[in-house]
């Protein structure tokens, strides 16, 4: 049996005129790169928020490595799908700022990245291309030596040539015997061979769960395929 990093039941958040999560149950395995797909609205954005404790659900449980305790924080690194880096830095005093931040975060790693990702130490933020700002995000997070990466839509907006490098630089540097990845995106065709297990979600609900290659063997049908059938 797979052991879970996430366990989640009857998680419900609720907005003024929305109701965001609709008592969604649901346990995410660990050591695997789980895969969140659904429509603008759906709620994705929500449960990662909730999942990394930027957010307090309304009612329900969740438990992370079986525990509930807010110290978890430490536990999770996060990459929000908005820009959150200050535009009068450059990537090398974002990099130690982030080091300072945190005790886990590998200043070596990040450089390293840095050449990967086709990035220069002297460049400020508020000269970078999207694509170069969603390079630099993720290196953020995987400088972390952190159990779980938490990836709200990496590759929105992002070019094609730098969607690749991100898939290609995430994969690379993912300790799977020691990580486990939840990875939200629209880009599903280029992110669905990675996903170990996905989940549907729509208005809230979990509507389809399960392991990448069974769903593929049952349906007959790609990741892809499958969101074009479910979210008509």
């Amino acid at each position: 049996m797979i052991e879970s990093i996430i366990e989640i039941n009857n998680l419900t958040k609720k907005f003024p005129k929305t109701l965001a999560l609709d008592k969604i149950s649901v346990q995410i395995p660990k050591g695997q790169i789980t895969g969140l797909v659904g429509p603008n609205g759906s709620g994705k954005t929500t449960m990662l928020k909730i999942i990394s404790g930027l957010l307090l659900q309304d009612s329900g449980d969740l438990k992370i490595n079986g525990l509930n305790d807010t110290k978890l924080m430490d536990y999770i690194a996060f990459l929000p799908e908005l820009n959150h880096l200050y535009e009068w830095m450059t990537i090398a005093e974002t990099t130690k700022f982030f080091n300072c931040q945190y005790q886990d975060f590998n200043l070596k790693k990040s450089l390293d990245l840095l050449d990967f990702m086709n990035l220069k130490k002297e460049q400020k933020i508020k000269n970078l291309s999207k694509g170069m700002k969603g390079r630099l995000k993720l290196i953020l997070v995987l400088a972390r030596r952190a159990p779980l990466l938490v990836l709200d839509e990496p590759l929105a907006g992002i070019d094609p040539n730098s969607r690749a490098r991100i898939l290609e630089s995430l994969i690379s540097e993912y300790e799977s015997e020691f990580q486990s990845i939840i990875l939200s995106t629209h880009e599903v065709i280029e992110a669905e061979r990675f996903f170990d297990y996905v989940i549907f979600l729509e208005e809230g609900d979990i509507i389809l769960k399960g392991n990448t290659d069974d769903l593929r063997a049952k349906r007959g049908k790609s990741v892809q395929e499958l969101v074009r059938e479910v979210f008509k």
